[in-house]
């Protein structure tokens, strides 16, 4: 199973974290608010699923781990 964790960047936490806050959750980092951006987005979903993928996700709040 994959581990997710936070950037240990916490600026950059706090950065997106209050972008998501004022988007109403969805990711700061894209311009449509559609269902697929809702954080935790679609993209970084798949991402998680793929075995072989591991890095951040694409606003760099999260961390997928193997």
């Amino acid at each position: 199973m994959a581990n997710v964790r936070l950037n240990e960047n916490e600026e950059v936490v706090k950065m997106i974290q209050a972008g998501l806050k004022e988007r109403g959750g969805y990711c700061p980092c894209r311009i449509e608010k559609t269902e697929e951006n809702k954080c935790m987005c679609k993209e970084f979903k798949d991402q998680i699923a793929d075995p072989e993928f591991e890095g951040y996700c694409h606003c760099m709040l999260y961390y997928k781990e193997m």
